[in-house]
């Protein structure tokens, strides 16, 4: 089948890096005569008819914003037969014949499926900040994000050392440490706690005596959000320290949203650009049912099932400079 207009849509949580993605698939389209259809909100603007016609100057002065210009949502309907027969019927009124999908390991589960009952070609772009998708070793927003969480540490780091605190500063990642692992090393961190690796709490309590007794008067612990240190809370990690180390003066610093946001990183913009050329002009090939990603600094394809099921590793070697360097 000869494809000639691709629809591009954003789906679940938004990552900077998304709008440049978009960009480069609406300009890819057009630098090969192909038309391009803006989806709106993800699956639900597929089973709503939320499209838009895209070309060159639609997408002017996007590269450099945060969030997506095609907003994104979570569909319920989408995980329903009949909602994905209404999407498929929608694509096919308006003639669109390929899909780009930017988003993460959920928005893929549901391409994959959309693909199986319709045949319907499909090519992925990672759009999340935890880094958690195989297939890439960045995917769209984790440096943008990164450089964030570091910032922000920065910051909290010259209260921490003004007031002789130790800080909790829970960083987001979902069940994968890639952001607290590499934000911790690049800020200094005392401790970094992550869900790969159950660090203890009493391996945290004797890291912060020996920092106390080593001169350091501050210290910051980053944790993130998936580690179960406690079981529950970073801020029930907070009182188990306040109760067995009184002598720490203890707060906690939730990053939150903040770190989804932003406007990309120079990497960022490079990869989504490279992600959104690789990913049209391999459906323009006849693939499909891909995911592009970045290995060895180059734009490869992984089957879309691979990078759904596939396990991302914590970099060993990291946790071995983390342990050196905070010492």
């Amino acid at each position: 089948m000869k494809i000639n207009k691709i629809g591009v849509l954003t789906s679940g949580g938004d990552s900077p890096g998304m709008n440049a993605a978009i960009r480069a698939v609406v300009r890819t389209c057009a630098y090969h005569n192909i038309e391009c259809i803006g989806i709106y909100r993800g699956f639900q603007g597929m089973i709503e008819g939320d499209f838009k016609e895209m070309g060159p100057r639609s997408v002017n002065n996007i590269v450099n914003k945060g969030g997506t210009i095609l907003k994104s949502a979570r569909s319920k309907d989408f995980m329903h037969y009949e909602g994905r027969k209404k999407a498929f019927e929608n694509l096919q009124n308006v003639g669109v014949n390929a899909l780009v999908i930017i988003g993460g390991d959920g928005s893929f589960t549901g391409a994959e499926i959309f693909n199986k009952e319709f045949g319907f070609p499909i090519m992925g772009i990672p759009g999340t900040i935890d880094n958690d998708i195989y297939g890439t070793s960045h995917t769209l927003g984790y440096d943008t994000a990164l450089n964030t969480v570091v910032e922000c540490i920065d910051k909290i780091r010259d209260t921490a050392s003004s007031h002789n605190r130790l800080f909790f500063v829970e960083v987001m990642g979902r069940d994968a440490g890639h952001i607290a692992l590499n934000a911790g090393i690049g800020a200094g961190a005392e401790e970094i706690l992550i869900p790969e690796e159950d660090l203890g709490l009493d391996r945290l309590i004797e890291s912060l005596e020996r920092s106390k007794k080593n001169g350091k008067t501050s210290s910051i612990v980053v944790v993130s959000e998936g580690d179960k240190t406690t079981g529950k809370n970073v801020f029930e990690l907070k009182e188990y320290v306040e109760a067995n180390l009184p002598e720490y003066d203890v707060r906690v610093s939730v990053l939150g949203h903040m770190q989804r946001g932003g406007s990309p990183s120079c990497f960022d913009r490079v990869l989504a650009s490279r992600m959104g050329v690789k990913a049209v002009e391999s459906l323009l090939e006849g693939k499909s049912n891909y995911m592009v990603g970045l290995l060895n600094d180059k734009m490869e394809l992984t089957p879309l099932e691979q990078a759904i099921k596939g396990s991302c590793e914590i970099d060993k070697e990291l946790l071995r400079v983390s342990d050196i360097t905070s010492i």
